[in-house]
């Protein structure tokens, strides 16, 4: 069986905004939400994957350092790449698209980002690699540090749910979940769970 650990990145400087590939540091409050959540698996885990962005490779890096184990950086966990909504807040997007943003917000399906990245593309990247880890990884104990866009998607892949089934999950700054595969057969064990 393959045991995965899901931890989003804590709060990031400039507040709330679509930030997909925009690398803002994270709050010295979501380095402490990270680190509630590994205070938990210290010692638990095998491997830790991160997408490449700093919010979740630093800690990433300093933890498995830590731990004395592997800390492998996986560019396809990044987030979804937002094209012209990148470093925006709702209402800039809002301002600039009206109705756009409200429609993406209720069922993002066929639908993309001026000049960003589809949900579509999202959903194959994330779900590509997770049937490669799935083979890969088999009776291990995994972490992955990512973002709320590629969470959410892995999280609805493991849930065999349509995309829209993304905008229905909450995933706060933090969030800590765990999935399992075993017999070809995914499962969820929690979502946000509090630590």
């Amino acid at each position: 069986m393959l045991t995965m650990d899901l931890l989003r990145h804590g709060a990031l400087e400039g507040g709330v905004k679509y930030r997909g590939r925009v690398n803002d540091p994270l709050t010295a409050d979501g380095r402490q939400q990270m680190a509630r959540v590994w205070s938990r698996l210290h010692g638990k885990i095998d491997l830790i994957i991160c997408s490449p962005l700093s919010r979740c490779a630093e800690p990433s890096l300093a933890w498995a350092a830590e731990a004395g184990i592997e800390c492998r950086i996986e560019p396809r966990v990044s987030e979804m790449f937002y094209g012209e909504w990148e470093g925006k807040t709702s209402a800039q997007i809002q301002q600039q698209y009206p109705g756009l943003l409200e429609q993406w917000r209720h069922n993002p399906e066929g639908m993309r980002p001026p000049g960003g990245e589809s949900p579509e593309e999202l959903r194959q990247r994330i779900t590509d690699w997770w049937s490669e880890t799935c083979i890969t990884h088999q009776n291990r104990h995994l972490l992955l540090v990512a973002h709320s866009g590629s969470l959410r998607m892995l999280i609805a892949h493991i849930l065999a749910a349509p995309i829209a089934t993304t905008r229905n999950l909450e995933m706060p700054y933090g969030c800590w979940s765990r999935i399992f595969h075993e017999h070809q057969r995914n499962t969820l064990q929690f979502h946000n769970r509090r630590t």
